[in-house]
């Protein structure tokens, strides 16, 4: 039954190729005065089909979070939806400052990803947090991607400074939530980040740190949360690209990508971080003429062990996260790209509970 259902998407997969015009994106600039703006973007159709339950997010990009849900026994699911489709646009003064603004359909009204300032090196606006990472990063159709990925992949507002390799920050803290208690935000979250490249080999090292808080009036305790990443890119040869990232987090649960760990739990009135770890892979392989394969593995997994021991009820929670992908891109022109990708999700709690799911993606992106 398993392999009816994937030739069957592998089926409408290729149908939607077929249906699929590829046409030239002209990027374009306009003048005015003497600041030049940039737009650009994309348009994108994205298709899936989830063999197993539905696991899609509002871009169809697959969620830990609903692995084992209520449709766990409905099997085959297939949807489609522009909703990734962005737009945005890109300001430059003759006197070096820089803004951009840029949003997405993701929720299919308009959403703010970027807006931000730049000028000799300060940054202040919201953008990707500065504990994140691209270089490590395997190339996948999928719009939450690879678990583990280096640092925070989502955007914070922030004052940022760069300075050679270096980047420093004070960032909108993102809080995963504290077990138990009530999660107050009283800090900005600090951070460090180095990124350079030597010859084929790219890599960055982040560190962050934050305070963790919880208090309802009564009881108020709070910790200091951390983490460190580590990430890799390596040209092997004219083909080959290998990618890698490890990243430890104790108090950050929103900082160990896709991981849905809390950032601590309240023993009585004290607070207890949890700690977690996880890390990626991927092999890129270029087929000449615009065609490439690429394979991405990501796993996370919490350390819920001191919870338990303290009476905790984690029971229920995620203790790993794993997921694989590999898919096929074509760009036919270089403003085109197509391509279609098998992932794997699974999901293991506390108690030996386990959830898996498989699906296969199509895209088409028009980029301008």
């Amino acid at each position: 039954m398993q392999s009816n259902k994937l030739r069957m998407a592998i089926r409408a997969t290729a149908a939607m190729t077929v249906l699929s015009l590829a046409s030239q994106a002209n990027a374009f600039t306009v003048n005015a005065g003497d600041v030049e703006a940039k737009i650009y973007g994309y348009a994108q159709l994205t298709a899936t089909y989830d063999m197993n339950e539905d696991i899609s997010g509002p871009a169809l990009e697959g969620s830990f979070g609903d692995l084992g849900g209520t449709d766990e026994d409905i099997e085959g699911h297939f949807a489609g939806t522009a909703n990734q489709s962005r737009l945005g646009v890109s300001l430059t003064h003759p006197q070096g400052v820089k803004a951009t603004i840029e949003g997405d359909f993701y929720q299919g009204d308009f959403r703010l990803r970027h807006a931000f300032g730049e000028y000799k090196g300060f940054l202040a606006g919201q953008t990707w947090s500065n504990y994140n990472s691209f270089v490590g990063t395997p190339s996948l159709l999928d719009f939450n991607g690879a678990a583990g990925t280096a640092g925070r992949q989502l955007r914070n507002a922030q004052v940022r400074y760069t300075t050679g390799t270096l980047s420093f920050s004070a960032e909108e803290p993102s809080d995963a939530g504290v077990i138990g208690g009530s999660q107050k935000t009283g800090t900005p979250t600090f951070t460090v980040r180095m990124e350079d490249a030597q010859g084929g080999l790219s890599y960055s090292v982040a560190a962050m740190a934050k305070q963790v808080s919880s208090d309802d009036g009564t009881d108020d305790d709070s910790a200091i949360g951390y983490g460190a990443f580590g990430a890799v890119k390596m040209k092997v040869s004219d083909m080959i690209t290998l990618q890698g990232t490890i990243n430890y987090v104790d108090g950050g649960g929103s900082y160990l990508y896709q991981s849905g760990m809390s950032d601590a739990y309240m023993d009585g009135d004290s607070i207890e971080t949890i700690a977690g770890y996880g890390g990626s892979v991927g092999v890129g392989v270029g087929l000449g003429g615009g065609r490439s394969l690429n394979l991405g593995l990501g796993m996370t997994e919490v350390d819920w062990d001191d919870a338990e021991s303290d009476g905790i009820a984690v029971g229920g929670e995620d203790e790993t996260r794993q997921n694989l992908f590999l898919n096929y891109q074509w760009s036919p022109v270089k403003n085109v790209m197509m391509g279609i990708e098998y992932g794997y999700w699974k999901a293991e709690t506390v108690d030996g509970d386990s959830a898996d799911a498989n699906r296969v993606m199509y895209v088409s992106r028009y980029s301008f």
